[in-house]
């Protein structure tokens, strides 16, 4: 069974900065492709960031020159390194994953974790 965890969020101030940490484990074959979303309170859920074959990356507009991504393919892990906090990043961010087992293709979510942002 393919499970995929996220993990990190927290309380920071204003200018701070989080780490969050996704990690897929299972029978797993390949990932082709990890992000992260985020959903805000009484918003739709937003793409955030995400890496395609361990190298392509895209960055929303918001969280550009502020969030990295980075993974670590050995242990099929996600982080997402979150700088410059703006109370505007609360939200909760959930992990998803397109990634293959022997015999199936699947797109699977991670459980959401906390970001807030405030003083």
């Amino acid at each position: 069974q393919v499970q995929l965890v996220g993990s990190g969020g927290g309380l920071v101030q204003p200018g701070g900065s989080l780490t969050l940490s996704c990690a897929a484990s299972g029978n797993i074959f390949s990932i082709d492709r990890m992000a992260w979303y985020r959903q805000a309170p009484g918003k739709e859920r937003e793409l955030v960031a995400s890496i395609i074959g361990g190298r392509s990356t895209y960055y929303s507009e918001s969280v550009k020159g502020r969030f990295t991504l980075s993974r670590d393919s050995a242990n099929n892990t996600l982080y997402l390194q979150m700088n410059s906090l703006k109370p505007g990043d609360t939200a909760v961010y959930y992990c998803k994953a397109a990634l293959r087992t022997r015999d199936r293709y699947l797109e699977i979510w991670g459980q959401g974790t906390l970001v807030t942002v405030s003083t």
